[in-house]
């Protein structure tokens, strides 16, 4: 009889486990309290899953002997195929490969545009360096993307999201960049360029006779120079007019650092042009208690030593408008910024302030000169938020909807003319952000700016540092001698009770 409970007992166990099982499968699920939720696909990420059409291969190039700090890594990134397999409906499928196992397999790796890196590893006191492979080749059809190094934490998700969006259409819409009036070229945003790409082919456009053509999703005009014609202005009309969707990226003032010298910047016809939609563009240099620093140079002895000295010209914006194209943003920087003015009270445009400076903010009008060794006091920002950037949607031409992003800076997204220069990617990520809400795509935003990149720490006045700082200090001096009189007067109350023999 025991033996027939025992064995009924097993059973029904093995059943439970079996269920258990069956069900997990089914139901997978994981919890995620991470402050970037990593462990978490993207609503984005979810619909492109769902709307594929096709297989799509991941071949993941891992060594198998990585040092444990790494290994983290690639079971992040096995757990992320795994989601994306059951999301996608089986339409994602992988298979992971250790190019350290043979010769051929490595050739096969490194011509697929996956190099390895090299690692330092201690075994037994000795430092030996060690050859690993992290990289990814996603396929579909005939069409490959290659990721040569998988970033841990939420760079990990949009970089595969990015690859099968990229692979997955065919036919990409089309963004003209303009040109002919001193703007940026292409080689000039390089980093721009490579997160467009996912979604658009970005097209340089020269404004001739014609108009401009309607299968434009977005025309974006950054840092123009020269002169607009006012017939090329007037192709800008025609165009929004039809719908067509503009994002200026433009400043009314230039500085100078080497000669120190703060101007403005000639007026090119587009000030006028953006006052008739209700965008004044303010000709005053914005400076903000919240700033970069800039290296300078300075003579201590015999020395000459680099410093970094605070600079108000260039905020660093971290106070951003409720809006999509706003969305994850942290901070962003825009040397040399004007302030803007919204003109147009009407109901037919909805205007909405997309990056604002600080509430400790000012103004300085040109011309100027920059004292880089100033003393910068409470006095000199005596102004609210300024407004830095805006978005306009609504009825901009006359009987027709259309939408306006308009950047009081035409250099925050420049890479230089090598392309060298790097920018912030909060900077790189507002301008793509921008052109996905004028192409009415705003499918990757939330992913682009999913990631803590930035947690600067707010500001505190001098008065609070200084209660916080004695607090420090004299708080726990104030609790421990409490507690003394405490445990004193509990010391003494017992000792009263054993004197008169209570116990």
């Amino acid at each position: 009889m025991k033996r027939n409970s025992i064995f009924v007992r097993l059973t029904i166990i093995l059943g439970i486990m079996v269920l258990v099982n069956l069900i997990s499968n089914r139901l997978y699920f994981r919890l995620d309290f991470t402050a970037d939720s990593r462990y978490t696909l993207s609503e984005a990420t979810k619909n492109i899953l769902e709307e594929l059409d096709d297989v799509v291969t991941v071949k993941a190039y891992f060594s198998e002997d990585l040092p444990p700090q790494l290994l983290g890594n690639r079971q992040d990134f096995e757990d992320q195929l795994v989601e994306y397999e059951n999301r996608s409906g089986g339409n994602v499928v992988y298979e992971f490969i250790n190019p350290n196992e043979s010769e051929e397999v490595e050739l096969e790796a490194q011509q697929s545009g996956i190099s390895p890196v090299i690692i330092n590893v201690t075994e037994k006191d000795q430092v030996q360096q060690l050859k690993a492979y992290m990289g990814a080749v996603i396929t579909m059809a005939d069409r490959q993307e290659v990721i040569p190094l998988v970033q841990p934490g939420a760079g990990m998700e949009y970089s595969l999201t990015t690859s099968i969006k990229k692979i997955s259409i065919a036919d990409k819409p089309k963004i003209a960049l303009l040109q002919g009036h001193g703007e940026l070229p292409l080689n000039s945003l390089l980093q721009l360029q490579q997160q467009l790409s996912v979604l658009y082919d970005v097209e340089p456009f020269t404004i001739g006779t014609d108009p401009i053509p309607t299968f434009y999703k977005a025309v974006a005009i950054i840092n123009p120079t020269d002169t607009i014609s006012s017939s090329d202005l007037a192709k800008l009309d025609d165009f929004m007019a039809l719908g067509g969707n503009i994002f200026v990226a433009k400043s009314t003032v230039q500085g100078d650092l080497t000669t120190a010298s703060l101007s403005r910047a000639p007026d090119i016809g587009i000030n006028a042009w953006l006052r008739d939609k209700g965008i004044s563009m303010g000709n005053s240099f914005v400076i903000d208690v919240n700033c970069a620093s800039v290296s300078v140079r300075q003579q201590q002895g015999y020395f000459t030593i680099n410093s970094q000295v605070t600079f108000p010209y260039f905020p660093r914006a971290n106070n951003f408008g409720d809006h999509p194209i706003a969305q994850g943003l942290e901070d962003i920087l825009l040397p040399f910024v004007n302030n803007i003015q919204v003109t147009r009270a009407d109901s037919a445009i909805n205007v909405t302030p997309l990056i604002l400076s600080s509430e400790q903010s000012g103004l300085v009008n040109p011309p100027a000169y920059v004292d880089i060794n100033k003393k910068w006091a409470t006095s000199d920002f005596p102004l609210q938020e300024q407004i830095l950037a805006v978005a306009v949607e609504g009825n901009i031409m006359p009987n027709a909807s259309s939408k306006l992003v308009v950047v009081a800076n035409g250099e925050f997204v420049s890479n230089g003319e090598n392309g060298q220069q790097q920018q912030a990617e909060d900077n790189v990520n507002f301008a793509s952000n921008a052109i996905d809400w004028l192409s009415d795509d705003t499918g990757l935003i939330d992913l682009r700016t999913k990631g803590i990149t930035s947690r600067p720490l707010d500001q505190t006045e001098e008065e609070t540092k200084a209660l916080l700082k004695y607090g420090n200090v004299f708080i726990p001096i104030l609790l421990l001698l409490i507690y003394a009189f405490v445990r004193k007067q509990a010391n003494l109350r017992r000792k009263q009770k054993w004197m008169e023999g209570v116990f």
